[in-house]
């Protein structure tokens, strides 16, 4: 076991002189945990293979995963690729730094540790000050997963680091919350247009905005959303394992489509916990924010006796359930219950990313009223 170094820090104060000690450590192959604005990255130096061991031992992580590695500054992606693709100049131009990754083929300076033995290399300029400048002082690009258990709900704060990673990594930076809460949306730039192979904070809509053409890999348009396991490598973090998975088992209520009105939806979560209610075990409900005042509405005699609702915020703002849902699924894990029954949501626009990281979280697990 390890002796994990911690730091609280503004990211709104960020000073050279606090983040120093941690750039060091990662200049010589440790690895440390920072916040980023999409969820909390487990940085090492990603030309080290030594450091690159560290993050897989410390995560659990399967091997054939590969890693999104993270720059500070433009000029620090020329090393890593073999070129930088004119959709991949347009794609920075207009999204870095920000919560999006860019697939390029890679140099030989990138190890095969890094890219799961893949020909390409996943590239990202993060938008978090306190992330971009810590990178920055470390002078090595920094190859970053999420800073959790593999497997486990991606952490949004510097709470979930420590409970999940404490003793296995070298260092913790609490910067606070993060304000996206969804990993990066993934796009594979080799080509003449974008291929979207994990959905997130940039949506489909937003690409349009910027190129003509944007497509969606085959597997994230099957009605389980990319949910399902995949027995192919991937070519995305993301892509082929179950992720996100709460401790207690979580189904996704099928008949609760985006056509069916609030008090549908109610209805049918209900019916679902009735009918899995066991004994003195409770029910845990995620939903949004609409569904749960129909719920709060209902007679407490049409409802289990121990039922658990939490929401993730109102379906008119999409960034706000974006931003709640790995939270929520971790104060589910602080909460005595045997199921949680959620909710499935409009896949449209951040929605696809959403129902993406929900479906992996049931393990493609579905169940009709």
């Amino acid at each position: 076991m390890k002796t994990t170094r911690f730091a609280t820090i503004d990211p709104q104060h960020v000073t050279d002189e606090a983040l120093q000690p941690f750039a060091r450590m990662l200049a010589a192959g440790k690895t440390v945990a920072f916040p980023t604005e999409t969820v909390y990255g487990l940085g090492a130096d990603a030309t080290n293979p030594r450091a690159l061991a560290a993050i897989f031992e410390a995560k659990g992580r399967p091997s054939d995963n590969p890693l999104i590695v993270h720059v500070a500054a433009m000029e620090d992606v020329a090393p890593l690729v073999k070129t930088v693709t004119p959709l991949a100049r347009k794609l920075m131009a207009h999204f870095w730094p920000g919560p999006l990754t860019i697939i390029l083929e890679k140099s030989p300076a990138v190890p095969d540790m890094v890219t799961a033995g893949l020909d390409t290399v996943a590239l990202r300029m993060p938008a978090h000050p306190l992330a971009r400048r810590l990178i920055a002082l470390a002078g090595v690009p920094v190859a970053a997963p999420s800073a959790n258990q593999s497997g486990r709900p991606s952490p949004t704060r510097g709470s979930h680091v420590v409970k999940d990673l404490e003793g296995r990594v070298d260092a913790i930076i609490d910067g606070g919350p993060c304000e996206v809460g969804l990993e990066s949306t993934v796009v594979d730039a080799t080509g003449s247009f974008p291929v979207i192979l994990r959905p997130g904070g940039i949506t489909r809509e937003m690409l349009l905005m910027v190129v003509d053409h944007v497509a969606v890999d085959p597997a994230l348009t099957k009605k389980d959303f990319g949910g399902g396991e995949s027995v192919t490598a991937p070519r995305s973090p993301g892509m082929k394992y179950t992720h996100y998975a709460p401790k207690a088992p979580l189904i996704l209520a099928r008949s609760v489509q985006p056509a069916a009105t609030t008090t549908e939806a109610a209805h049918v979560l209900i019916t679902l916990a009735l009918r899995h209610q066991k004994n003195e075990a409770a029910i845990g409900i995620l939903c949004t924010d609409e569904t749960a005042a129909i719920l709060a509405e209902m007679p407490e005699a049409a409802k289990p006796p121990l039922l658990v609702v939490k929401s993730l915020g109102s379906t008119h703002r999409p960034e706000e359930m974006a931003a709640n849902l790995f939270l929520r699924l971790r104060e589910f894990d602080e909460t005595p219950v045997s199921l949680i029954i959620a909710e499935a949501l409009a896949d449209n626009a951040l929605g696809f990313a959403l129902m993406n990281r929900l479906v992996k979280a049931a393990g493609n697990q579905w169940e009709e009223a």
